[in-house]
């Protein structure tokens, strides 16, 4: 019996899908629930497994778009399971490939010897675009008739970077995947479909460092995460959205979309690119709720096991570059949202207080919102308001009780 491999749905409003890699080769024997496929949507990259053990066919192509529901492959589940392992004759086609490629470097060195005095010379037409080109002819390998420069050779060729030299210069081309293309596409519509623009800060980190230092080792045997920093920017973005709703808002048509709940997309870096799964109601969170469903979440997309569900409807973003020693950017916007929090990395840096130059740690902080429903007030408002619940935590994110917040 024949079972057809169908394009399974990715997510609502998906309909195609691009084939990223085949797991699998046609003929293959393979196990039932074995990964057979990668798949790439506009969204996520999702691994496509097999549905019963038999021997596979291979019907699309990789780097196909196919559309959602489309067979690609089929599986004959009466072939027999081969026995042994089935590298033997795979072993010995590659021996024989090898055989037939020993005498390449004879042929080399017949074509070596071939050279006469006429290789690496130019035809008139091909010496004037090299002189137009200022090429050096001895860095050109021609292709006419004993070696000669043709003028298509000199059109081809490019000028070297820098120094000439003998070394190899290696280079590649490869298909960007549906899901690198997507994320092109929006960052390009989102600069020239938004009015953006950035607003900056900084956070005197040290009443964050201090708690993290009191609390951290109980906070660990509690709940089995670390309290890190990212707990403490989603309760204070998700305390100044509620101050400015505006910020919380985004365009559909000639529409404003207000949300009175707080899902907080945050930027994770995985092997297929960065991804931005949602926090779904932060502003109901706790501490150690925040930091279970980020490790969550970054466990998934690490593990490229997220689903387009888990990374869909987002209301605002948090992204931090600090992890990766970015000291300042201005991060763009995650359409459709209208706004997104940088985070930076943090270091030491000379503080006034009560009249005092001090040594804090700093952390420079970036706003970057859609100027055309979010005013200046609100935007340098709501950047002060996350400022001022990371510079005073006890007080504005736990209620003056510590332990009662950390649920210790």
């Amino acid at each position: 019996m024949s079972v057809e491999v169908k394009v399974p749905s990715p997510g609502e409003s998906v309909s195609e899908v691009e084939i990223a890699s085949w797991l699998v080769a046609d003929g293959d024997y393979v196990e039932k629930d074995q990964e057979i496929a990668e798949i790439d949507s506009d969204k996520a990259t999702l691994a496509l497994p097999a549905e019963e053990s038999g021997v596979i066919k291979l019907i699309a192509e990789e780097g196909e778009a196919v559309e959602v529901g489309q067979v690609i492959a089929s599986i004959d589940t009466d072939a027999a399971a081969p026995e042994g392992g089935s590298s033997a004759p795979k072993a010995e086609s590659k021996a024989e490939e090898k055989k037939e490629e020993a005498p390449a470097p004879k042929a080399e060195a017949k074509e070596e010897s071939k050279q006469s005095y006429a290789t690496g010379s130019a035809s008139p037409a091909a010496k004037k675009i090299i002189d137009e080109k200022g090429l050096d002819p001895s860095q050109i390998t021609g292709t006419g008739r004993d070696g000669r420069i043709t003028k298509d050779d000199a059109i081809k060729a490019e000028a070297s970077m820098g120094t000439p030299s003998n070394a190899a210069r290696p280079s590649s081309t490869s298909r960007m995947s549906s899901l690198r293309r997507k994320l092109a596409q929006r960052l390009v519509s989102v600069k020239n479909e938004t009015a953006m623009l950035t607003t900056f800060n900084e956070v005197n980190m040290q009443p964050i460092f201090d708690l993290r230092k009191q609390y951290k080792e109980d906070f660990k045997e509690k709940h089995g995460v670390g309290l890190g920093f990212m707990s403490f920017f989603t309760l204070a973005v998700t305390r100044a959205l509620k101050e400015f709703p505006q910020v919380n808002s985004m365009i559909d048509g000639d529409n404003l979309v207000s949300f009175d709940y707080a899902d907080i997309s945050i930027a994770v870096s995985g092997p297929k690119g960065l991804m931005v799964p949602v926090l779904r109601n932060a502003e109901l969170m706790s501490f150690a709720g925040v930091e279970k469903d980020i490790k969550r979440l970054a466990t998934k997309v690490r593990d490229g096991k997220i689903t387009v569900d888990e990374m869909t409807g987002g209301t605002f973003t948090i992204t931090n570059g600090g992890v990766f020693g970015s000291m300042l950017s201005t991060p763009i916007i995650n359409p459709p949202q209208s706004a997104i929090l940088g985070m930076h990395n943090i270091v030491e840096r000379p503080v006034a207080e009560n009249g005092q130059v001090v040594i804090r740690p700093v952390m420079y902080v970036a706003l970057s919102y859609d100027h055309r429903i979010i005013d200046g007030r609100e935007s340098v408002g709501f950047l002060v308001a996350i400022k001022e619940a990371l510079e005073n935590p006890a007080e504005l994110l736990m209620n003056n009780d510590p332990k009662k917040a950390l649920e210790l």
